[in-house]
This record gives C-alpha cells, structure tokens and sequence, in this order.
C-alpha cells in the first residue's frame, strides 16, 4: 500500500511557522528528512510520516508545545492548497463543506473508517462536525490545527454576514487524545467548553451557521477551481495505482530506450514477478501501459506542433523513425506526418 501523503504546501506552511516561531528551518528539514526542493511547488506530495515528524520537531526546536494549535489559528488554509479556495466559490456553507469533504485529500491524506472524513449530524442542540479519521491519538496534533483553523475560518465568514456577533459558531470541542497540558489555549481559541477523552473528535457547531453565505468568486471560477482540483485528485490517485508509478518512472525513460519491466521493477524495489502480478491485477500488462504511454506521449508531442516527427520517435523511445511511423499507425490509422490538431 503506498504511503500517505501531504500537500508540499501543508509542510511548508508548517516549516515556514515554526521557523517564525525561532526553529531552524536547517534542523527542520534534517529531523524531517524533508528534501527542500520538494517544497517548492505547494502541489507536491510529501510522505505523511515527514510531515508528523516535521510537526513534532517544530513543537521542540521552537520551544512550543501549542504549535500545532496556534499554526491552525494563525495560518489559513488558503495560503497552502487549492483547497481552501473552492469555499469562497461555493455558494453557501454546507456547500463548502461538501466540496471540502470532497478534496480533503489534496491537503492531508489520512486512513479512514468512512467514505468522507468529515460527517454532519444534528445532536445536543448543534450539529456535530466529526473528524472520522482512524487512530487520531497517533498524531492529535492534527486534530489541533484541523479544528482551530475551521473554527477560526466559520468565524471570519461568520462576522462577515452577522456583524453583530449574534450567532455563537462554536458550542462545544470533544477530543479523543487527553489534556496536553495547555488547556488555557483551547479555551482561548475555541471559547467554548473542551472535552478530552472523548469517544470523538468533534465540533458542535450552531446549526444556523451552515446557511450563511460564503463570499462568492462566481461560478467562472468555482469551474476553474474545480476543474485543477479534480485534475490534482485524478493524479494523486493515479499515484496510488501501480500503473501510476510505473509510469512515473517511465517518462524520464522513455527517450533513453531503457524502459523494461525488469528496470523499473528494480526501481520500484520490487521483483519483476511482483510488478507483473501487480499490474495484471489492474488489468493491464506491462507492454501494453507501455505501449499505451508512448501513443499518449507521441500525440503529447506532435500536437504543440514544436517537435518534428523524427524528435517524437527519438522522445518516445524509437530508434528508428520507420518503427515509430508504423506504431503510429496502429495506434491512429493514420501517418506521424499528419499530426493531431
């Protein structure tokens, strides 16, 4: 099973935190085990691991057990993923929220009991927005900077269609993990009463604030947003495939003509038998993903019109133009001469 992961721009939210809070971001990046190349594009998947490990060394090198709670309070999610922008296009805030629930993935990946990670249900005069991820306590700085950062995000939309701070967001804080030992931050930030050790981590929310309206972007842009958001999703899932991983270390490959399954086995760290059976239980073989990457790639290619023929063939693995030209046909019918439009 691959490993979970992170957005390079959640890490990177945390580092850049812990640093401000006095942490060396040298001794971050060492104790993380964190390449800082991989930070530069907040897209980037980071193993989750790296990311509690980062956390956990930015709590100790900054001299802050509350890190994690005050980083949900002092930095918007909107600084770090995609994801927080398809809130203010949505409309309302139950719309948000299903569009949050929809991408929560391309935030932070977690292991989970349920389909979505976040459930509504109305109970105790409010309604419950509970985290339903598995085993909260192996990390519950998680929990700390998931729930500060919504219950400080519902209030900034809150106060802007309710300026006269009628309605109170929050009723009620329930956690799983036991009291860390700064319970005067929790009752600064949430203003409402903490439960630890409970059987849920969860917020009581006021039922109403789920109507309020979320400052719109428009529709134009909602579909913008969505569509790269979708487009993220479709790779981080392609990534947990083992046709995904096979053909991201292909196309690096692909020009150089060493592009057997016994290379990339090695590279995977895995026997060729095992590739094989892994990709036969996906239902395709390891020629035909080839075969099937290289007519997409070919067509990649030909299409910005930039690349002659002969470039394509030799890009995509063909020493020969002819053999090119000839898979081309089979593949399209038609000649590499005629390109795409």
């Amino acid at each position: 099973m691959s490993e979970l992961s992170v957005a390079a721009g959640a890490a990177r939210g945390v580092m850049d935190f812990a640093v401000s809070k006095g942490a060396s971001r040298q001794a971050l990046l060492e104790r993380s085990g964190i390449d800082p190349r991989a930070l530069e594009d907040q897209d980037n998947r980071i193993a989750f691991s790296k990311y509690v490990a980062l956390t956990r060394a930015g709590k100790e090198l900054s001299g802050d057990p509350a890190l994690a709670l005050h980083f949900g309070e002092a930095v918007e999610l909107s600084e770090m993923s995609i994801l927080a922008l398809l809130g203010p296009a949505s409309g309302t805030m139950i719309d948000a929220f299903t569009q949050f629930n929809r991408y929560a993935r391309l935030a932070v990946e977690v292991d989970l009991g349920t389909p979505e990670r976040f459930q509504l249900k109305p109970g105790d005069g409010g309604l419950w927005l509970t985290d339903t991820r598995i085993n909260p306590n192996d990390f519950p700085e998680l929990t700390e900077s998931t729930f500060a950062r919504t219950v400080c995000s519902i209030r900034l939309i809150a106060s802007g269609s309710d300026p006269g701070g009628r309605t109170q967001v929050l009723k009620a804080v329930h956690v799983t993990h036991s009291d860390p030992g700064y319970r005067d931050e929790y009752d600064r930030i949430f203003r409402a009463p903490v439960v630890f050790d409970s059987d849920k981590n969860a917020l009581l929310l006021d039922p109403a604030i789920m109507s309020h309206k979320v400052p719109s972007q428009g529709r134009y842009v909602f579909g913008l947003l969505s569509e790269r958001a979708d487009a993220l999703l479709k790779s981080l899932e392609n990534a947990k495939s083992t046709r995904g991983r096979v053909e991201s270390h292909l196309l690096p490959l692909l020009h150089t003509g060493d592009v057997g399954i016994e290379a990339i086995a090695n590279k995977m760290g895995v026997t060729r038998w095992t590739l094989f059976r892994r990709l036969k239980a996906e239902g395709v073989s390891f020629e035909k993903l080839l075969d099937e990457l290289r007519h997409k790639m070919a067509l990649h290619y030909l299409s910005g019109k930039k690349v002659s023929v002969n470039e394509t063939a030799y890009l995509v693995g063909f020493s020969e133009p002819a053999a090119f030209s000839r898979a081309f046909k089979r593949w399209t019918g038609k000649s590499p001469r005629k390109r795409p439009m």
